[in-house]
């Protein structure tokens, strides 16, 4: 089986309002010393041992679904481990 971790964040050219909201709050809340926020997603996938290409299936499901390639960046790692 693997396990699958996938990051997802918004491309560096993109404004990210909800990070700015979140920075607004630390600092109102006295943490000055945060100078960015950008919010994204983790997700995390298990595929059977039977998956011939790993990298190419997470590779096609972020491209088609799980981020937007136009304003989102990703990155993965893959792990294998032992079913229990």
């Amino acid at each position: 089986m693997y396990k699958v971790k996938v990051y997802i964040t918004l491309r560096e050219s993109v404004l990210d309002p909800q990070g700015s909201v979140v920075k607004n709050a630390l600092h109102s809340m006295e943490f000055t010393e945060v100078e960015e926020v950008r919010i994204g997603k983790y997700m995390e996938l298990s595929l059977p041992s039977s998956v011939k290409n790993v990298e190419a299936a997470v590779e096609e499901m972020c491209n088609h679904l799980l981020a937007n390639p136009v304003i989102e960046d990703y990155r993965y790692e893959i792990e294998e481990s032992v079913a229990q």
